[in-house]
């Protein structure tokens, strides 16, 4: 499948496979290859949606990855037996420019029309018999997501080698090119739809400079209230049914240390960043709904102005803004960058991109910081922090992505960027629903991969050595008082001695070796700091885990007995996971796309030193004031 970006191909694939492959209404959602079988009379055929692309002519990585699989004379790659293009009816002049070229590769094509039940609402007009006898190849008019008018278009696939083919092939000069477009165009009755008024009204407002800034921000802002008024009973709710488990175990297991495994270990750690899926589930549901409305676009086409003065275009915003889900997804998206400057630049910013890891996160230290009922006029106050967190981190990416493009500024030549405004939609409700469904899955197969064995590493170093009776009474501490013997165990384990011994370094920043842990913990995955810390929580004050994280005190030092989450530890824990690239996998990602360590390593380290530059200096404003 071959096709520009918002011509309906992913939406079309997805449509034939029945896979969830991501869809959106900007270019760079679809940066690598899908591959998904379609079943036709018992007959399998491979389909595979390659990257969008309006040119034949490379100037960046995914559009490459096209002009390789379709280039018959390249031995690295495995020429498909036939090409399914996808002509955004709307936009059909544009959209054969690209065709003209696709019919060059001689490989057996057959166009896709979409979009063409908008093109009739706007008063267009095409004879799709006509453009087929144009065209000279077979041409199938389709609405991409109604699977019932597909019937045709798959039996089609199974013989591509019988297509229709051009007699005569379109001419490759760009004069001879544009001629040959108005020829078809003018043989298939082809009517330009009019200007969609509803679309024309509303961008009058959206893309306005300075209206279309505020309506931004106001989203945005609208954006973290939400998540967390909606997101708190449901929360409340898992919360209640962790705890009955809890009480479960400790009803009906009678061994210590399996009752503590299973209460504090599986249900205070893991149950611990289970609490947070609404948030994550809300996050997911507003995001498809911006994309599927069209929004997302124009929120690109705003934040050019923004990026152009970071040195940087449009595509990079849209790398950025798919890392408000993942900086994964958002350090791939840079293959759409034509510029290798500009590609590096972005992927240093990407991790700065208030991610659904840090979520939960963010969730846990805001409600220790700031108090539940607190407002700001008629909004609440913890919302307006969380909208300021990622706030502060947009900022950060793009200070950062500037000051990364200076590196090799004025190498290779300056490349257009292009990008369409989509007209306004209702988002489908089955898109909508399997973004949500896909992101929960994924947070919970997280869980249930790395957090929990992360989870049960921690017990364990949380829990040996295990002292004898006779140790602990020497210590003063009483063997049938569990929670004691929890505390002093804790206090006493392997896992407090990797948190001591990394205390010089995070003392200024007010942790104690909890903390500490936590933080080295949270390398692995983000969630795992909430995770570690609900597995110290739930073996403290086993009925009330979270009383038990605002009743900690410092252990040992000049600060012991003191509250230990204090307002400007808070906040300073706030900014360092703001900062810190907390997330092996995202280094992975970084050394596979930049090709190199030296690009991950200079990530990671210039990211902890800014994250713990600036959590000391928060500290010791935060702590000025209170």
């Amino acid at each position: 499948m071959v096709g520009s970006p918002n011509s309906g191909k992913t939406t079309l694939f997805n449509a034939l496979t029945g896979l969830r492959a991501k869809t959106g209404n900007y270019p760079g959602v679809t940066v690598s290859r899908y591959e998904g079988r379609v079943e036709v009379d018992g007959q399998q055929v491979l389909l595979e949606d390659l990257p969008g692309t309006y040119s034949l002519d490379a100037i960046s990585p995914d559009e490459q990855i096209v002009s390789d699989v379709l280039d018959p004379g390249d031995p690295t790659t495995v020429t498909p037996e036939g090409l399914l293009v996808t002509l955004d009816a709307t936009t059909l002049r544009r959209s054969l420019r690209m065709l003209a070229q696709v019919l060059h590769t001689s490989v057996p094509t057959c166009v896709v029309l979409t979009f063409t039940d908008e093109l009739y609402r706007r008063q267009g007009a095409l004879d799709v018999e006509a453009l087929r006898r144009a065209l000279g190849v077979p041409v199938v008019a389709v609405v991409g997501g109604r699977r019932q008018q597909l019937g045709g278009l798959r039996a089609l696939m199974v013989r591509p080698d019988e297509w229709s083919t051009p007699v005569v092939l379109p001419p490759t000069d760009p004069t001879g090119v544009t001629g040959w477009i108005d020829s078809v165009l003018t043989s298939s009755g082809y009517r330009l739809p009019v200007t969609d008024a509803r679309t024309q009204r509303i961008d009058a407002v959206l893309l306005h400079p300075v209206w279309g800034s505020i309506v931004f921000a106001l989203t945005m802002f609208a954006f973290f209230q939400v998540i967390f008024a909606v997101a708190a009973p449901l929360q409340g709710y898992i919360e209640t049914f962790f705890a009955f488990l809890g009480d479960q175990v400790d009803a009906h297991v009678s061994i210590d240390w399996l009752a503590s495994f299973l209460s504090d270990g599986i249900l205070g750690g893991v149950g611990g960043v289970l609490v947070f899926l609404p948030q994550i589930a809300l996050l997911f549901v507003l995001i498809s709904l911006m994309e599927g409305v069209g929004y997302m676009a124009r929120a690109a086409f705003l934040m050019d102005r923004v990026m152009a003065g970071a040195g940087l275009e449009g595509r990079a915003f849209v790398a950025l803004l798919s890392s408000l889900a993942c900086a994964i997804p958002g350090i791939m998206a840079t293959r759409t960058l034509p510029s290798p400057r500009d590609r590096i630049a972005t992927m240093m910013g990407a991790p700065l991109m208030t991610c659904s890891a840090r979520l939960p996160v963010y969730v846990l230290l805001i409600g220790l910081l700031v108090d539940r009922d607190a407002r700001f006029g008629p909004v609440g106050a913890q919302g307006v922090v969380m909208f300021a967190l990622y706030l502060v981190g947009a900022l950060s990416a793009m200070a950062s992505a500037w000051l990364f493009s200076r590196i090799g500024r004025g190498t290779g030549p300056l490349l257009p960027f292009y990008m369409e405004m989509p007209p306004y939609r209702v988002p489908s409700l089955r898109s909508v629903g399997l973004a949500v469904y896909d992101a929960c899955r994924g947070f919970l197969r997280k869980v249930a991969k790395i957090i929990l064995g992360t989870t049960i590493v921690l017990w364990l170093l949380l829990n040996l050595p295990h002292p004898s009776d006779a140790q602990l009474r020497a210590d003063g501490v009483e063997p049938s008082d569990r929670a004691a013997v929890s505390t002093y165990v804790i206090d006493h384990s392997a896992g407090a001695a990797v948190g001591r011994f990394v205390e010089p370094v995070f003392e200024p920043l007010g942790f104690d070796w909890r903390i500490n842990v936590s933080v080295l913990a949270s390398l692995s995955a983000r969630e795992v700091f909430v995770a570690t810390l609900g597995q110290v929580a739930a073996a403290e004050n086993p009925d009330q885990p979270a009383d038990a994280l605002e009743q900690m005190t410092v252990a040992d030092g000049p600060r012991a007995g003191e509250p230990l989450f204090t307002a400007p530890v808070l906040a300073a824990l706030l900014v360092f996971f703001l900062y810190a690239l907390q997330c092996m996998s995202t280094v992975g990602v970084l050394r596979r796309e930049s090709g190199s360590w030296k690009w991950p390593a200079i990530a990671f380290g210039y990211l902890f030193v800014v994250a713990w530059s600036m959590a000391a200096l928060t500290r010791l404003v935060v702590g000025a004031f209170v």
